[in-house]
Parts: structure tokens; sequence; C-alpha cells
């Protein structure tokens, strides 16, 4: 047991002793498109994002069209190497999408993944936004000139049901008699999903 543990100790120490780690940072520019739903409704202006519309029932047009903003935000990258051919990679994603609108959508990513040394790298982790908390999924291709760095990559935000409460309403009225009554509209809760976002992003990263 005591050998097994030595022999584990040290195989750690010797990884750790050959890992590099490599950090990139750059420019990331693309565009989201957005699946009919609550973020969609929003950006169209269907409903008004610090309102309450986007609690209600919904009517008229309101989630039934999609919608596309673009991108542009900046990425850090930390490439972890040990000499084969799969590379660990973590990254940090923060955007501000929709200016072309005169919106501020921000949003931030941290994303755990692996890029082989053919380019090809595979991404998950959690997305913060306006939308909420969320996974995102990511795949995409590395294109390598020199010490620059340009991945395009392919991200999946699927989409979520927000469920949101009404509390009990009551409207106070006279009758014919002078007599107060009451109208009551019961709790009540409705769901909408917010929307899948499907973004192709392009990267311009450089070695530190």
């Amino acid at each position: 047991m005591k050998r097994i543990f030595t022999t584990i100790i040290l195989s750690i120490t010797l990884l750790s002793a050959e890992a590099q780690i490599e950090k990139l940072a750059g420019p990331k520019v693309g565009v989201t498109m957005i699946t009919p739903g609550s973020l969609a409704s929003i950006i169209r202006g269907d409903v008004s994002l610090f309102s309450g519309d986007v609690r209600e029932e919904w009517t008229g047009s309101t989630g039934e069209y999609g919608a596309a903003i673009s991108q542009y935000g900046w990425q850090w990258e930390s490439r972890f190497s040990d000499g084969g051919n799969v590379t660990g990679i973590v990254e940090w994603i923060a955007l501000v999408g929709g200016m072309e609108k005169g919106m501020f959508l921000p949003s931030v990513s941290s994303m755990v993944g692996v890029r082989t040394d053919k380019g090809l790298e595979f991404a998950v982790g959690p997305n913060l936004s306006l939308g909420g908390i969320a996974m995102v999924f990511g795949a995409g291709y590395n294109f390598k000139f020199g010490k620059l760095n340009v991945p395009v990559n392919i991200a999946y935000v699927p989409s979520m049901n927000k469920n949101y409460h009404h509390e009990a309403e009551y409207d106070p009225y006279r009758d014919e008699d002078g007599t107060w009554q009451e109208t009551i509209t019961p709790a009540y809760t409705v769901s909408h999903p917010t929307g899948a976002r499907i973004s192709v992003m392009v990267g311009f990263n450089i070695g530190k």
C-alpha cells in the first residue's frame, strides 16, 4: 500500500514538473441567434426588460419569433500542456451583445475543455447573463498563424423554462346597495422559455 501511494505521489510530481502553462488573451467577435422565448421577445422589443410585461401571459407575437444580436468582448485562455496530443484549456469570456440595437447585454462564461494537436477543441462551463445562469457547450477549431491563434467556435446555451409567480390580487368595490364587496384573483404561475442561444464566434489571441 505504501509503495502504491509513493508511486502515485511521484507520478503527480513528475507531471506537474513537466506541465507548461501558456496564457493567451485577445478580442472575440461574433453573432448570437436566439430561438423564440423571453430573451428574443426582449431584444425584439415585444416586452420591456425592466418591466413586469415578461411575467404576464403572452399575447400577440410575443414569444413567437427569434432574434439575432452581434457580440463583442474579450477572451482569456490558459493552456495546460503535458507534451501529449491533447492540451487542457481554461477560458474566461466576457461579452457585450446587442450594441447595434442600442442595447447593453453582458454575459460571462467560464469554460473548461481540451484541444487536440490538430486544433479541434471542446469545452463546457457555466454562463451568466441577463437570462440567468445556464450551461454553455462549445466546439471549434483553432487556426494558428505563427504566434497568433484564431479560434473559431460554435457555442450552445439550451433554453430553460422560467416560472413567474403572481400573488393573489384583491379589488374592493361597492355594490348597488353600497356594501363593500371584493373581487379576488387567485395567485397563479406562468412559465416562459428563455430561448436557446447559438453563437458563432471568432477570436484573435496572442500569447502573453
